[in-house]
């Protein structure tokens, strides 16, 4: 429907120049390897989990980002922990929904290492992981009532999100919101909090200023470390996708823009 994704195979051996954040867990016993992949909004993250343990992470906020740095991480992360593509289990990739263009790196990319190194892919559902790390975060802050409500930002007042509950249950699927004043309005519930976060978060403070049970959480970003319990749930269950036939989870058909070149 979308168009065959090209795979790619080469790694480029760049220099970094942009500060690099690196996470070590116990990195001495070494289990279930498995390259996770983010791509889904301006993030670009990259990391090595073993389990629920990011033994390495790289991460990078900017244009370009994800076509830039991708492969350069996936060697960096994979050379800190001193092991070779042979030796990962399997490769994680961020499914969406999220930057069409985002979504398509980060699955070619994934399929490239898989058809290359000969290893099973797996899907992670992108507001999914980012509840799973807004949990980690918010640690002891939450309550049994408490709804988290991951979101990423589709222009305008439109945002893509799910909602879980306190336990990472979803108790709401993903959808294009469009936001006004009286949104969420039917999960209110004496002493309930709502936790919005992710890049479509920070726009919507002015609009819900009057409602106190409605926490607005900035400067959370997606990151593969996240991805971590979830991926290797699926490993350990089995669940994988087809690498030669998977399709990113867009949400919303891609709309080309009128293009700015004469003649076209």
């Amino acid at each position: 429907m979308y168009g065959k994704i090209h795979l790619i195979f080469i790694f480029i051996n760049k220099k970094v120049t942009d500060k690099k954040l690196s996470y070590l867990c116990r990195p001495n016993k070494k289990g279930k390897m498995i390259l996770c992949l983010e791509t889904a909004t301006p993030v670009c993250s990259v990391a090595l989990n073993d389990g629920n343990r990011c033994l390495a992470l790289r991460e990078c906020v900017g244009q370009n980002a994800h076509s830039e740095k991708i492969t350069i991480f996936i060697k960096e992360v994979l050379d800190e922990v001193g092991i070779g593509y042979g030796q990962l289990d399997a490769v994680a990739v961020s499914q969406g929904p999220g930057s069409y263009t985002g979504l398509r790196i980060g699955v070619s990319t994934a399929k490239g290492v898989c058809y290359a190194a000969d290893r099973k892919l797996m899907a992670v559902d992108t507001l999914q992981a980012m509840a799973y790390g807004m949990h980690q975060q918010l640690a002891d802050r939450l309550q049994p009532d408490d709804l988290l409500i991951p979101m990423i930002d589709a222009r305008r007042m439109e945002v893509y999100a799910s909602i879980f509950d306190a336990n990472l249950n979803k108790i709401q699927d993903t959808a294009a919101l469009v936001i006004d004043e009286n949104t969420f309005s039917d999960l209110v519930v004496e002493g309930r909090r709502l936790w919005l976060f992710g890049d479509g978060a920070p726009k919507l403070k002015a609009v819900f200023a009057n409602r106190p049970e409605i926490h607005i959480m900035e400067g959370f970003n997606p990151s593969a470390a996240f991805m971590a319990s979830l991926a290797d749930q699926q490993l350990q269950s089995g669940s994988f996708v087809d690498v030669a036939y998977f399709e990113p989870f867009y949400l919303k058909d891609f709309i080309a823009g009128k293009p700015h070149v004469k003649g076209l």
